[in-house]
């Protein structure tokens, strides 16, 4: 135990390598968004091993390694697995083209702007990630601004910040999977914990959009509305979300639900001929193949968390922010500030969760919060600074679709800055129990 004492702030330095060796590989690279995040990673691990003084190499491996193989960071890597093989099987038969043809032939044209927002959040929702939503929206929303009169840029920031309302929430996003299992709770519980604050700034965002986008009366173009899936009927392809949405909120386990989410795009696919078997296996191999670096990634962000806990870097950190924190508010900040300080950095929210949840629930333990809540401030703030950064994937992706420089997106990503906002006042006025209060951190 003196011994972790005394390596306490060393320990805990793989957290600014980390940070530093990102910035360095930014330069060499030509961006953050270019920098490969398994070398940052790389580099990071092995710093962390050195951080562990007075060890032979076969014990600090050993520790790394007991850490990578933790019980739940091995579920999570199953459920990273499963959650890829089902987008990739979904959106391989056609299925998020039918959503999104669904929800457009229903919105009048005064509403077309409004509607794309909430399209977004219906399909991020669905399949569990934004820059695929990005991806498969912007196209879209690109050929709607013309007749509409309406900025590119604020079109493309309503199918952004639908896009985050989603991937904060879906029981299949990464972020959500990341953020549940490093505070031990149920996605069912954190989704109706984050509700609460997601769908007021989501309201609130919705009545911006509808009310900038109220003074479009064009006609909805023809060809926007024409189904893209020759002849196949909508509501079969859409049946394999619906599955996922229901099952998941009637809190099966997510492992059978993302199963049973693969088996139905299968028996749709199959049934519909939008697949032959072969190439619906060629399209769960190819999701779980996509899922690999951040398996990886997560593996040996388990493992350097666990040697920075060994090293009593965990200690260390409880002991600095208890020195300024005495109030479970002032935790809750300082979780929220922790996540989102590592984002700004790594410019990846799933990685900013990895590299801090464990810290959360020593925190979270330590001033006796809800992990519930906890779970929901690391979703939530990693999105929010995920969704305003330009050099985000995110917004680069989107930028690139619309052919406009990313930065120029900022001042209409209403819904990433009102979340944070309507979550920050919850933490500072909002007892657990739910009384408003007067008193401050």
């Amino acid at each position: 135990m003196r011994n972790r004492k005394r390596n306490g702030l060393l320990a805990l330095s793989p957290l600014l390598t980390m940070v530093a060796s990102f910035c360095v590989l930014s330069v060499f690279c030509g961006g953050f968004s270019k920098v490969p995040i398994l070398i940052v990673f790389l580099i990071t691990s092995a710093y962390a091993l050195l951080t562990l003084r007075g060890m032979k190499l076969d014990e600090r491996i050993s520790i790394f390694s007991r850490g990578a193989a933790d019980e739940n960071m091995l579920l999570m890597v199953w459920i990273f697995i499963l959650a890829g093989g089902f987008a990739h099987a979904a959106k391989g038969m056609g299925a998020i083209d039918a959503i999104v043809n669904v929800c457009l032939q229903v919105l009048p044209s005064n509403l077309l702007l409004p509607g794309m927002f909430v399209v977004a959040c219906f399909v991020s929702l669905s399949v569990g990630t934004s820059v695929g939503t990005i991806v498969a929206l912007v196209p879209i929303a690109m050929g709607l601004a013309a007749p509409t009169g309406i900025r590119i840029e604020l079109f493309v920031g309503s199918v952004v910040s639908g896009a985050f309302f989603g991937d904060n929430l879906s029981f299949i996003s990464d972020t959500t999977v990341v953020a549940t299992r490093s505070l031990g709770c149920r996605m069912s519980d954190k989704f109706r914990t984050n509700l609460r604050v997601a769908l007021p700034a989501a309201l609130l965002t919705l009545a911006i959009f509808t009310f900038l986008g109220n003074n479009s009366t064009e006609a909805l173009p023809a060809s926007a509305l024409e189904a893209s899936t020759q002849g196949i009927d909508t509501f079969l392809l859409i049946i394999p979300y619906l599955a996922v949405l229901i099952t998941a909120l009637l809190g099966l386990n997510v492992v059978v639900v993302l199963m049973l989410g693969i088996v139905l795009t299968g028996i749709v696919g199959l049934s519909t001929g939008a697949y032959t078997p072969l190439a619906w296996f060629e399209a769960i191999c190819s999701g779980i193949g996509s899922m690999g670096e951040l398996v990886m990634v997560s593996m040996m962000a388990a493992g350097m968390r666990s040697v920075i806990r060994y090293g009593g870097g965990i200690t260390w950190l409880l002991r600095a922010l208890t020195k300024r924190v005495s109030t479970p508010r002032g935790a809750s900040l300082g979780i929220a500030a922790l996540v989102s300080i590592t984002n700004l950095y790594t410019a990846n929210n799933t990685i900013a969760i990895l590299s801090v949840g464990t810290l959360a629930r020593d925190i979270s333990e330590r001033f006796s919060l809800d992990n519930r809540r906890t779970a929901s401030i690391l979703d939530i703030f990693s999105c929010v600074v995920q969704g305003m950064i330009p050099y985000g994937a995110q917004l680069l992706i989107a930028g690139g679709l619309a052919d406009i420089e990313p930065v120029s997106l900022v001042p209409y990503l209403f819904y990433p800055a009102i979340l944070g906002t309507v979550t920050l006042i919850a933490i500072i006025l909002v007892k657990p129990n739910g009384k408003w209060v007067r008193n401050n951190i």
